[in-house]
């Protein structure tokens, strides 16, 4: 029976995403935020501050445990339903089609956000001026701002709006989330403080937008249809 509902809620995603994109509704343009305007350049690696960052990368690194690395590596997917354990057992990935409508749309809507930055200034990343911090397959984008970063708080800015009862608990997830980046060796802690800047800026953004609004709406009434048989979260 679940994996029958999780094909139906697969179905009806696919469906709507299609819908949207043959409507033609972004929720927020690629020039509402310009993140080089936005952002201060990150430190050049030979500067005080640089030379600062890159020891607090490897110090995080060098003491992260087994437990935290495991979080980190999964953390890395940037699945909403991560914070299924600061939400509740109950935000399982396939009972929320409504949800996923939205988190898939802005997935979409800020990637050329995120990555203009980035494409920008093309800091590299702790590995590669230091080999000792590297750990797994290496990235394809450059480093600041991080973009686990700035979609973890996007993430939870969303999230805490549709569940305001659990929204310190899911804020600082969100925050987690940019932190695992420094201590699985992806960032600087200066990139994870540039993301959280930057996806701050693209939720006020958002919610400037009659679409994103739309949608959201349908993600609430969802998650109170959800929550009212069991007579609340």
């Amino acid at each position: 029976m679940r994996s029958l509902r999780s094909l139906v809620a697969a179905l009806f995603l696919a469906g709507a995403l299609q819908s949207t994109l043959i409507a033609g509704q972004p929720y927020i343009d690629v020039d509402q935020i310009n993140g080089v305007e936005l952002l201060p350049p990150p430190p050049a690696p030979d500067s005080p501050e640089g030379i600062a960052d890159l020891a607090s990368a490897r110090a995080v690194f060098k003491n992260r445990t087994p437990a935290e690395q495991k979080r980190a590596e999964k953390d890395s997917s940037l699945s909403i339903y991560n914070f299924q354990p600061a939400i509740g057992d109950f935000f399982r990935k396939g009972d929320f089609p409504k949800v996923d409508i939205l988190f898939e749309s802005v997935k979409t809507n800020i990637s050329e956000i995120i990555n203009a930055p980035k494409k920008h200034w093309k800091r590299q990343r702790p590995y590669q001026l230091d080999p000792e911090l590297a750990l797994g397959r290496p990235e394809d984008s450059f480093a600041y701002p991080s973009g686990h970063s700035t979609r973890g708080m996007v993430q939870s800015l969303i999230l805490a709006d549709l569940f305001p009862e659990k929204r310190e608990a899911i804020l600082e997830f969100g925050r987690t989330i940019g932190w695992d980046r420094v201590l699985i060796g992806k960032h600087f802690p200066t990139d994870v403080n540039a993301g959280r800047v930057l996806g701050k800026a693209i939720v006020h953004e958002l919610k400037k937008s009659p679409a994103f609004q739309r949608d959201l709406a349908a993600a609430k009434a969802e998650v109170e249809a959800a929550a009212a048989p069991a007579g609340g979260r």
